[in-house]
């Protein structure tokens, strides 16, 4: 998977990660090594380890992972596995109770068709060097297929000036102008921010005046808000991340456009409900 990243997110993912798989093996390995003990009579209560106890456990469970540290790989593959399947089932519980919102909210952006029958969602962020080298392979699918929709969702997560740009785009997209934008904001080198968008805007042609009240509106700061929260229900942290139906590319692959592609194409012959 390629994609950008919310540091503090990835931060604390490989924080939880350590911990639960320490607890994981302290647990899988004493409850292994540890020898049988007599039952005790049926009134009384469980002994609770002594001091030395839990310390001699401590020197036999440390030596045998030391002993055998492939299964500490083991371990960490299989809670990953594990997470990850969870966090895909909620996705796609949550994808399909909030369709609407996700695929039809119509205030959100959209490119293609805007009565198309299947539509794509992309989470992206104008700073994020995976969302560009993806804009061709979007453009390509958007070009290829006259029925496909796009909706686009900001998320701006790498930094201030991801915010500000994102607050100029969807300024652009009341002046009718939003794909134009996100085009040239996406293709432009260097930061986008506040001056980059500036130009960009400028370039278009926006009533300027219009523009800047815009991006300091509170209508556009409520649409900015409503993607970010959207995203986070969504356990989304990374961009890009595209949605079709139930289900998600996060990253931009080297074969993004095939795997959208034909993604859009199974659910156009199911007949998709959801998107």
């Amino acid at each position: 998977m390629l994609g950008c990243f919310n540091n503090m997110t990835a931060r604390h993912a490989r924080r939880y990660a350590g911990a639960a798989r320490a607890i994981v093996l302290a647990l899988a390995g004493a409850s292994a090594i540890l020898p049988a003990r007599a039952e005790p009579p049926a009134a009384a209560p469980a002994a609770a380890f002594t001091e030395e106890q839990k310390k001699a456990i401590g020197v036999i469970v440390k030596d045998y992972l030391l002993a055998n540290p492939d299964i500490m790989i083991e371990v960490q593959t299989a809670l990953e596995a594990k997470l990850e399947k969870e966090q895909s089932e909620k996705l796609r519980a949550f994808m399909a109770e909030n369709a609407k919102t996700i695929y039809r909210n119509p205030d959100s952006p959209v490119a293609g068709d805007a009565n198309g029958d299947i539509t794509v969602v992309e989470f992206f962020d104008y700073n994020c060097g995976y969302c560009k080298r993806g804009l061709p392979e979007v453009k390509k699918l958007i070009d290829g297929d006259k029925r496909v929709r796009f909706v686009f969702k900001e998320l701006p997560i790498l930094s201030k000036g991801s915010e500000e740009a994102a607050k100029a785009a969807l300024a652009a997209k009341r002046q009718g102008k939003y794909w134009e934008f996100h085009q040239a904001m996406l293709s432009a080198k260097g930061q986008a921010n506040e001056a980059s968008a500036l130009k960009i805007a400028e370039g278009l042609g926006l009533d300027i005046a219009k523009y800047k009240a815009d991006i300091a509106s509170a209508d556009v700061q409520t649409e900015l808000d409503e993607d970010k929260a959207l995203a986070k229900k969504m356990g989304i942290n990374g961009t890009p991340h595209f949605l079709v139906g139930d289900k998600s590319i996060p990253g931009a692959p080297e074969d993004l456009h095939d795997q959208l592609e034909a993604l859009v194409g199974d659910f156009r012959k199911a007949e998709c409900k959801t998107c």
